[in-house]
């Protein structure tokens, strides 16, 4: 198969500060494969987590770097192509947007999308929450104003973990439950507190009927989950603590949940295991997302009817996105019916 390797940037409609940092704009790679006429695509975007990184240029080079070791399979040998993977330790989202393509061209080969090959029922699909990042309580207030005029929207994913304190993340917290009393609230922290003060912030925050916290604790400090999963009134998800399938066993009796990334695991084939071990470990599931355009969220919304929470809005909050692909009803992301991803390039948005 042949490999095709093209950057762009995507600019965000409201730039989003969590507690690592504010991100506006990002350059993302869009791959594709080419093998018997039909062109497959994927889409890598940069993200961190505390010391690993993957950057743009990582991933570009990356990609350059396993043309010549992709050439010679067939995008129907995904389990000898993932030896490659191994052999040469890829990046996640190196694999995850290779992956990607492989599957939209099988999708493509057979003339299905890939929620109807794998049996899946869109109407099992629950709505996505949008993302109010950290902010002043008054620019918090503007921002779920925006959403709530934007689309419909059910459930917010409110940013905590503020430099400033847990006092700040209260403020900000009740700043936009008085501008959305209707809306459903979540809480993710992004790693932003220390063991005391998520002990403090999860009783506090059921008592406001928060529905759940996601990563309280930095990626690193798993040993204190312990401690606060005795002690929390609310159900803790992990998202930087958890990449890939093998972290799951380890984390499964001090959490209650997992936010699957296709960035962090590598693809849809890792997410789709990592669906199954949560599972089988007695956890709930979540998909999410980075600075990820429609071409990404669209294929996390194939295998969405597996999901019992979503937080797909990235490439909502984008001003030039250059895909079109799953449709945002009812404040639920749903594939369509073309086959494949179901995913277009728009010229006039790039």
């Amino acid at each position: 198969m042949q490999v095709e390797v093209i950057l762009f940037t995507v600019n965000k409609r409201f730039p989003l500060t969590i507690s690592r940092g504010t991100t506006a704009q990002t350059t993302n790679v869009w791959v594709k494969i080419v093998h018997d006429d039909i062109e497959g695509w994927g889409e890598a975007s940069p993200f961190g987590v505390g010391n690993h990184r993957q950057s743009t240029d990582t991933i570009k080079d990356f990609l350059q770097q396993l043309v010549p070791f992709l050439q010679p399979f067939s995008p129907l040998q995904r389990q000898e192509i993932e030896q490659v993977f191994i052999k040469y330790q890829v990046p996640s989202a190196v694999r995850a947007a290779l992956d990607m393509a492989m599957h939209d061209w099988l999708g493509k080969l057979v003339g299905l999308p890939l929620w109807q090959i794998w049996g899946l029922d869109r109407h099992a699909i629950v709505p996505t929450s949008v993302t109010i990042g950290i902010n002043t309580p008054q620019g918090a207030k503007i921002r779920t104003r925006d959403w709530l005029e934007f689309t419909d929207v059910s459930l917010l994913k409110v940013k905590l973990g503020s430099p400033d304190g847990i006092e700040a993340d209260k403020q900000m917290l009740l700043a936009v439950q008085q501008e959305a009393p209707a809306q459903e609230i979540f809480v993710d922290a992004n790693g932003g507190w220390y063991l005391d003060d998520a002990v403090q912030m999860c009783s506090w925050l059921a008592d406001l009927g928060i529905k759940y916290v996601e990563q309280p604790l930095v990626r690193g400090k798993e040993a204190d989950l312990v401690k606060l999963k005795e002690k929390s009134p609310l159900p803790i998800f992990v998202d930087e603590s958890c990449f890939n399938s093998a972290d799951i066993p380890r984390l499964a009796n001090y959490v209650d949940g997992i936010n699957i990334k296709l960035m962090k695991s590598g693809g849809l084939t890792e997410a789709l295991r990592m669906v199954h071990t949560a599972r089988a470990c007695g956890l709930q599931v979540m998909f999410g997302c980075y600075s990820d355009s429609t071409l990404s969220n669209t294929a996390a919304a194939q295998l969405a009817p597996l999901a019992d929470y979503l937080d797909l809005d990235s490439h909502l909050n984008l001003s030039d996105d250059p895909f079109t692909g799953a449709l945002l009803e009812e404040g639920r992301v749903l594939p369509n019916d073309l086959p494949g991803l179901g995913v277009k390039y728009s010229a006039s948005a790039a």
